[in-house]
């Protein structure tokens, strides 16, 4: 069998990327870009037709196995490829795999646009193309999400866990942790929420998401 992941890390490849270090599944890494049209071709888009990174493609023994959008490619790569132990990042009961689906779903429709506003305005973009009063904006719209995130997590440390689905490092906190991420050029946001601050650094600092960075 053989898996690869299209896509840089600087893009929502760094999903399925991160879940796959994490896990120790050996994979190729087709280092695709999104820019000059590289997604556009008639060759990528066989394989996604919406013309975006990331894609997945597994090859088992039964055939082909494509899966795009990066929450998605995340969650399959934990599943299908993971051990559900109770130790590895892959759900091991109903509960967990809830918290995967859940905050992954959460994690696109609430905090990823305002996430990328800002990482845009305040770092990726050059200098005199920013808009900072966008960023301003998206930081500010942020809180509320932010906030909710707050209260799960000390509510997961009233019971014990310190992560957002079990005591462990799971899938679920690759796919949050990897848009949290985004927000990280506003450094005065996140102290706002020391209980999102704490878990965001942990996860962070883990080998398998310094090693995603390439």
């Amino acid at each position: 069998m053989t898996l690869k992941i299209y896509g840089i890390s600087a893009s929502r490849a760094a999903r399925p990327l991160w879940a796959a270090l994490e896990l120790g599944v050996p994979f190729e890494h087709m280092a695709m870009t999104y820019k000059a049209g590289a997604t556009r071709t008639p060759e990528f888009l066989a394989l996604n037709p919406n013309g975006h990174i990331p894609v997945v493609v597994d090859e088992r023994p039964d055939g082909a196995v494509t899966v795009w959008e990066s929450m998605a490619c995340a969650l399959y790569i934990a599943r299908v490829h993971g051990q559900a132990d109770g130790q590895s990042i892959t759900p091991a009961t109903p509960r967990e795999e809830a918290e995967a689906l859940r905050w992954s779903f959460w994690t696109v429709t609430e905090l990823e646009k305002d996430a990328l506003t800002v990482l845009m305005h305040r770092l990726a973009m050059p200098a005199d193309q920013r808009k900072p009063e966008l960023a301003e904006q998206a930081e500010n719209r942020l809180k509320v999400p932010l906030a909710v995130l707050e209260t799960h997590l000390q509510a997961q440390h009233a019971q014990g866990q310190a992560h957002l689905a079990a005591d462990r490092f799971t899938v679920t906190d690759v796919c949050v942790a990897s848009v949290t991420n985004w927000i990280r050029p506003a450094p005065g946001l996140l102290a706002q929420f020391p209980a999102v601050w704490t878990w965001f650094k942990a996860c962070v600092e883990r080998p398998a998401f310094i090693k995603s960075l390439g």
